[in-house]
C-alpha cells in the first residue's frame, strides 16, 4: 500500500508495474539528494512553526542516519514503495513514528523530485566540468609540446597545406572553451530552487522559500510556481544540449584519432595495452576505445532531440511523461563521463610521429608556400599561382621544406594557446 493511498482503493499490479517502470533504479541516483531536500524542507517547517523543535531534532537525526546508509550502500527501494520519496518517508515513519508523517507538509512529489533532479544535475555538471578541464589541460600541454611537429593539413580529405600537431591538439582545446559556455549556461538554468512550488500551484502554508534556497545551495529560485513545474523537462533539455556539445567535440576528435592511427596515415600511435586485436588477423591493433567514444558521443548528441519529442506537446502542469526524462538523460551523463575519462587516458599515451612531411606523397603540400614566396618577391598573386600550377602539372615542382618557418603565423598558424587558456580560466561555477 502506498503511503499516500486512500482507503478502499488500490491500483492493479499490472498498472503499478507499468507506471513505475525503471524508475526505482534511476531514483537510487537521487537518494542522497532527496535526503538533502528533506533536511532543508524540515528545517524550514520548524522555522515557520509546522514542526516542533523536538520533532525537527528527531527527523533530522534519522534523515542523517539514512544518508549514512545510502553512502555505505546499505539502502534500497522496496518493491512496496514506488519511488525514492515514498521510501524515505516510509522509513522515517517506521522508525520515528508520527513525526515522520509530517515532513510532506507544504510539499508535493512534483517539487520534491524537481529539486532532487536539479541537485543531481548540478553535481553532475560540476563533475563533467572538472573532466573537461582535465582534458583541456592535457590538450594544451600536447599542443605546446608538439608546436613545431609538422603534419599534413587536409581539406576534402585531400592533402592541403602544412599544419602542426600543436595546431591540431590546440584546436580541440579551443573547442572545449565553447563547450564550456554551454555547460555554464546549463548550470545557471539548473541552479534555481523549485522547492515550495508544490504541485505547481504553491501552498497556503507560510513557507520560507528563501531559507530552503540558501540551505540547498541554489543561487536563485523559480518564483512562479507554475513555471517551477514547467521547468521539468526544459532543464533536462538544456543540460542534454550542453552534453551534446562536449560529445560533438569528442566524437570529431575520436574520428581524427581513428583516421590518423590507421596505416594509411600513420600520424599517431598508441601502446598495445590501449588497443585491441583481431580474432583472425594477427597484425591488427584496433583503436576500439576511440571508435566507442565516437559511437557513444554520437548517441549523446541525439538526446536533446529525444527529450524534445518527449515534452514538446505537453501543456503546463505536471504530467507523468516527465518520469521518462531520467532514463533518457541519466545514462547519457554516465556515458559522457566515461568517454571523457577514456579520451584523457588515450591521449596521455599518444605517440606523435616525426618527419611525416618528408614522405614523397606530401611534396605538393608546399605549393602555397612557394606561391607566397613568389608573391613576396614581387610577382602578382595570379601570375604566381599559374606558375606554381604549371610546375605541378609538369611534375617539376620542388620546394625546400626546411625553408618553412615553424613560428611564422602564415605558415602553420599561430597557436595562441595563452589566449585560449586565459579564456578557459574565466569559466568557474
Amino acid at each position: 500500500m502506498k503511503i499516500w493511498q486512500k482507503e478502499n482503493t488500490a491500483t492493479s499490479a499490472l498498472i503499478e508495474q507499468f507506471a513505475v517502470g525503471n524508475d526505482r533504479n534511476f531514483d537510487m541516483l537521487l537518494a542522497k539528494y532527496d535526503i538533502r531536500g528533506s533536511l532543508a524542507h524540515t528545517a524550514m517547517l520548524c522555522e515557520v512553526g509546522l514542526l516542533t523543535t523536538d520533532e525537527y531534532a528527531i527527523i533530522q537525526k534519522e534523515l542523517e542516519t539514512i544518508l549514512i546508509e545510502i553512502q555505505e550502500n546499505k539502502f534500497s527501494i522496496s518493491s512496496e514503495c514506488e519511488d525514492i520519496h515514498s521510501q524515505i518517508e516510509w522509513m522515517l515513519t517506521q522508525r520515528i513514528g508520527e513525526a515522520g508523517k509530517k515532513i510532506h507538509s507544504g510539499r508535493s512529489r512534483n517539487d520534491q523530485v524537481a529539486v532532487d533532479i536539479k541537485l543531481y544535475l548540478k553535481d553532475e555538471l560540476s563533475d563533467i566540468k572538472s573532466k573537461v578541464f582535465e582534458l583541456f589541460d592535457l590538450l594544451i600541454a600536447l599542443s605546446n609540446t608538439h608546436a613545431h611537429t609538422l603534419m599534413p593539413g587536409y581539406t576534402h580529405l585531400q592533402v592541403a597545406m602544412p599544419s602542426s600537431f600543436g595546431l591540431w591538439f590546440g584546436a580541440y582545446a579551443e573547442a572545449l572553451t565553447d563547450d564550456m559556455d554551454m555547460l555554464l549556461t546549463a548550470y545557471k538554468i539548473t541552479d534555481k530552487n523549485p522547492l515550495g512550488s508544490g504541485a505547481g500551484y504553491g501552498s497556503s502554508f507560510p513557507l520560507n522559500r528563501e531559507m530552503t534556497t540558501i540551505l540547498l545551495g541554489f543561487s536563485d529560485m523559480h518564483y512562479n510556481s507554475i513555471y517551477a513545474q514547467m521547468s521539468r523537462g526544459k532543464t533536462e533539455k538544456f543540460v542534454a544540449s550542453s552534453l551534446a556539445t562536449v560529445a560533438a567535440t569528442l566524437s570529431k576528435l575520436s574520428m581524427d584519432a581513428c583516421l590518423y592511427n590507421s596505416q594509411n596515415f600513420g600520424f599517431i600511435k598508441f601502446p598495445d595495452t590501449l588497443t585491441t586485436g583481431s580474432s583472425i588477423m594477427p597484425h591488427k591493433k584496433n583503436p576500439d576505445v576511440f571508435e566507442l567514444i565516437r559511437a557513444k558521443c554520437n548517441r549523446i548528441q541525439a538526446v536533446p532531440n529525444e527529450l524534445t519529442l518527449l515534452i514538446n506537446n505537453l501543456p503546463s502542469g505536471y504530467h507523468r511523461d516527465m518520469q521518462l526524462t531520467k532514463e533518457i538523460l541519466f545514462p547519457a551523463i554516465e556515458s559522457l563521463k566515461a568517454s571523457l575519462d577514456m579520451a584523457i587516458l588515450m591521449l596521455q599515451h599518444v605517440d606523435v610521429q616525426q618527419d611525416i612531411l618528408a614522405n614523397e606523397k606530401y611534396k605538393y603540400i608546399f605549393t602555397v608556400e612557394k606561391l607566397n614566396d613568389l608573391v613576396n618577391s614581387g610577382i602578382p598573386f595570379r601570375d604566381a599561382y599559374k606558375q606554381v600550377a604549371e610546375e605541378v602539372a609538369t611534375a617539376i615542382f620542388t620546394y625546400e621544406a626546411d625553408k618553412l618557418s615553424h613560428t611564422h603565423e602564415g605558415s602553420i598558424g599561430n597557436l595562441c594557446n595563452d589566449k585560449i587558456v586565459a579564456r578557459m580560466n574565466t569559466y568557474r561555477f
